[in-house]
């Protein structure tokens, strides 16, 4: 699992509400920018593997766009992506630019994840976090996560994982497919 929620140089205010959506093929090459903005050369997810990935079934992936000034156009800001079988489910990778951390960006993700596993009978999500990664294991902790365990060496430079999971809350009946945080 890839997670990439670090701290960023402060952008300033993120215009408009911050919605995370299902995303689309046609997202696939802003995904593989924002991939490759967030994560070391050896475990970047070029083009190709995103399109492998999306193939695969079980996998839903949702998208962040956002903008940075009131006149510009909105661009992808962060994705999230995920793998489920029968009641179980694994977050492959979560990323949020750099210039759109510190916004509510991953917390709105992990809540469409957490509301389209509710809806789909989902009952655990798993994840696997770098040791180091401060920034995204607080982000976890936030969202309800609590370490189950590691992986030693999971990491392709050796570092350990941090297994972390939650359980999903059954689907409440509202109709929302959308996960809104304002700005």
């Amino acid at each position: 699992m890839n997670a990439s929620m670090g701290t960023g140089a402060d952008p300033g205010p993120v215009c408009g509400p911050v919605v995370a959506v299902p995303a689309t093929m046609a997202d696939v090459p802003a995904l593989a920018r924002v991939h490759a903005a967030c994560f070391a050369p050896d475990q970047q997810w070029d083009v190709p593997a995103f399109d492998t990935l999306l193939m695969m079934p079980g996998v839903a992936l949702g998208v962040v766009m956002a903008q940075m000034q009131a006149a510009g156009p909105p661009v992808v800001a962060g994705f999230i992506m995920v793998r489920h079988v029968v009641d179980e489910a694994e977050i492959l990778t979560l990323a949020v630019g750099p210039a759109f951390r510190r916004r509510g960006l991953a917390r709105a993700l992990l809540s469409w994840m957490g509301d389209m596993a509710a809806r789909q009978g989902i009952s655990r999500l798993f994840l696997e976090v770098g040791v180091g990664n401060s920034a995204a294991q607080a982000a976890y902790h936030n969202a309800g996560f609590g370490e189950v365990g590691r992986r030693r060496g999971y990491y392709p430079d050796g570092s350990d994982a941090r297994v972390m999971a939650r359980d999903v809350m059954p689907a409440m009946e509202t109709g929302a497919a959308d996960t809104e945080l304002a700005s």
